[in-house]
C-alpha cells in the first residue's frame, strides 16, 4: 500500500478535466531509453563517475531526507527572491519570511529533502539547522536595484563560505542565450568543480533569457531551448539540473523566422520523432537533454496565483510521468499562511509517493 501524507482531495480531482489525458498518456520516447529515479539512485548513478566520494555522501544526505527520503524523488524549497525579485515583491504577502528562520522551519515542516537560498539566510542560522536539513547555498544572483535594470548573474557568494556554513551542495544560475552567458558559464564551470573537490553536489538553474525568445510565444519556455540549456548544465558537471516545465517547442525556428537569420542547430527529427505538443513529451526532452536522466530535472513550480494546488499537481504528474525527480516550489508555498505553505508541499509529495503516478 502506497503511503501517502494528505487525504482531502484526490490527484484526479485536482487535475480535473486533464485527468485522464495526463495519467494515461503513453509518452513518444521510451521510458527505457532513460535512467529513472529509484532508491538506489546515488549509487547506480553517481558511484561510477569521477565526483568524489564526499560528493556522494552529500547527494545521499539531499536524497535522504524528508518525506520523499529514499525514493528517487526530491521536493525542495528554494527562496532567493528577496534578491532576485526584491524582499519587499517576495515578502510582502506574508511577512514572517522576512525572518529567515521561518524559511528554515516552512523547509522542515514541509518535508523537503533541502533548503536552496542566499548565504545570508543560511549563514544567519547555520548553527542551529545545518544538521537538521540539507543546506543548498545559492551563490549567485539577478540583483535589481541597479539603474536601469538589468538581467545578469553575479556572484554574491564563494564556495569556501557555502562549505563553512553546513552546505551539502551549492546552487547557481546561467542566463543561457544572454550576452553574460558566456561569462556566467566560465563562473559557474569553475565554482562546480571547486564544489566538488570540497565534496558538495551542484545545482544549475538552467534559465534561458533573451528577449528575441519572446515571439508570437515565449520561447524561454520552449522544449527544444530548455532542451539545450540543461545540456549545456550537465556539461559543466550539474548533478541536478533545474528548469521552467515547457509550454511549447521550435524556439529555434521562431528566432530564426523572426530575425531572418540562421540561429543554432537543431534537428527536425526533434520536432517529429522525440516530441509531440504533449507537455509529457516536451518535458520528457528536457530530460533526455539531462544525459538521459542520468542528473535529475527538477522543475520550477512557478510563480504563486489563484489555483496553486491544481498548478503544482499538474506540474509534479508532468514531471514525474516525464521521468524527472521532482520539484522545487518557492512562491507557490512562501507567499501563502504557514500552514497552507507546508499543505502544499505535502500535496506535491503525495504525486512523488502515489504508486498510481507512473513514468509515461
Amino acid at each position: 500500500m502506497t503511503a501517502t501524507l494528505t487525504a482531502p482531495q484526490s490527484i484526479e480531482s485536482w487535475l480535473g478535466e486533464e485527468a485522464d489525458n495526463l495519467l494515461t498518456y503513453n509518452a513518444k520516447v521510451d521510458k527505457r531509453l532513460l535512467h529513472l529515479p529509484s532508491p538506489d539512485w546515488v549509487e547506480r548513478i553517481f558511484a561510477n563517475s569521477d565526483r568524489p566520494a564526499p560528493v556522494l555522501r552529500s547527494l545521499q544526505q539531499i536524497y535522504s531526507t524528508g518525506h520523499l527520503a529514499n525514493t528517487g524523488y526530491l521536493s525542495i524549497l528554494p527562496v532567493d527572491q528577496g534578491i532576485e525579485h526584491s524582499a519587499a515583491a517576495s515578502f510582502a504577502p506574508n511577512p514572517v519570511y522576512f525572518d529567515p528562520e521561518n524559511i528554515l522551519k516552512l523547509a522542515l515542516e514541509g518535508g523537503c529533502n533541502a533548503v536552496a537560498t542566499t548565504l545570508g539566510v543560511l549563514g544567519m542560522v547555520s548553527r542551529k539547522y545545518a544538521h537538521r536539513i540539507p543546506f543548498i547555498a545559492k551563490l549567485n544572483h539577478n540583483e535589481m536595484l541597479t539603474y536601469p535594470n538589468r538581467y545578469d548573474q553575479l556572484m554574491f557568494a564563494s564556495v569556501e563560505q557555502a562549505w563553512n556554513l553546513g552546505a551539502v551542495a551549492v546552487g547557481a544560475t546561467i542566463y543561457f542565450g544572454s550576452e553574460e552567458s558566456s561569462r556566467q558559464i566560465e563562473e559557474v564551470s569553475r565554482a562546480f568543480a571547486r564544489a566538488h573537490e570540497l565534496g558538495m553536489a551542484t545545482i544549475l538553474w538552467c534559465y534561458l533569457r533573451n528577449s528575441v525568445f519572446k515571439q508570437d510565444k515565449d520561447y524561454h519556455l520552449s522544449a527544444d531551448l530548455t532542451g539545450q540549456a540543461n545540456h549545456l548544465g550537465v556539461t559543466i558537471e550539474a548533478d541536478i539540473i533545474k528548469q521552467k516545465q515547457p509550454e511549447c517547442n521550435n524556439g529555434y525556428g521562431a528566432v530564426a523566422k523572426a530575425t531572418g537569420e540562421k540561429y543554432g542547430r537543431t534537428d527536425d527529427r526533434v520536432y517529429s520523432e522525440l516530441t509531440t505538443d504533449h507537455p509529457i513529451d516536451l518535458t520528457r526532452y528536457q530530460v533526455l537533454n539531462c544525459y538521459a536522466g542520468r542528473a535529475g530535472l527538477i522543475n520550477s513550480g512557478g510563480s504563486s496565483g489563484k489555483n496553486d494546488f491544481a498548478q503544482a499537481v499538474r506540474t509534479a504528474v508532468i514531471n514525474k510521468r516525464a521521468g524527472g525527480c521532482g520539484l522545487i516550489s518557492g512562491r507557490k508555498t512562501f507567499q501563502r499562511p504557514f500552514e497552507e505553505g507546508v499543505k502544499l508541499f505535502h500535496t506535491i509529495q503525495d504525486v512523488y509517493l502515489s504508486g498510481d503516478v507512473t513514468i509515461a
